[in-house]
């Protein structure tokens, strides 16, 4: 009598969450939190309130960026434009690498909740 076996299965780690859930209202500084990640994929979700890039700090990635915000409200600004793009829950900015750009504001009187997926 022969036995037979399932074929051995790389285990996965499955997770589950909420974007929305346990957000600081206050937090002092940006909060980011991983949510996934692979070699080619990084997924983060970002939580501001007031908070901004300082005028002469801008970000200058290797990696292009694909960002939301989920709530609040945020202004980003690209070097070479005038006028910052406002960006409110369901709005999303995709960043190509080396695209120079700072967060010019986010609103001060609750959180916003960024979903960034950041991938090369």
């Amino acid at each position: 009598m022969s036995t037979r076996t399932e074929p051995q299965r790389p285990s996965m780690i499955l997770a589950t969450g909420n974007l929305l859930g346990s957000v600081p209202q206050k937090p002092k500084e940006e909060q980011f939190t991983e949510l996934a990640a692979s070699e080619h994929v990084r997924i983060e979700r970002i939580v501001s309130r007031g908070h901004a890039s300082a005028a002469d700090d801008w970000y200058d990635e290797d990696e292009a960026e694909w960002v939301m915000v989920v709530a609040g409200a945020a202004r980003l600004i690209f070097d070479g434009e005038e006028v910052p793009r406002a960006l409110g829950p369901g709005d999303y900015a995709y960043i190509p690498p080396r695209k120079r750009h700072r967060v010019e504001w986010t609103d001060p009187h609750q959180a916003t909740v960024w979903l960034a997926v950041h991938f090369r």
